[in-house]
């Protein structure tokens, strides 16, 4: 089974419930990027958001 990689918004702010899943992490590290710049006001490189957001599962 492929591994997915996911973005679980409510871990780091209570009030946003967004998730993103993909098996394709570049998919899921421009969707994370783009809604952490679009909603939370946040830039992060890719792999600020591999260590620190992303996870395997």
């Amino acid at each position: 089974m492929a591994q997915a990689h996911r973005l679980d918004c409510e871990k780091e702010a209570a009030d946003c419930r967004f998730i993103i899943q993909s098996e394709n992490e570049d998919e899921a590290i421009e969707l994370a990027k783009n809604h952490m710049r679009d909603v939370h006001g946040q830039d992060y490189t890719n792999d600020e958001l591999r260590r620190e957001h992303m996870e395997t599962v």
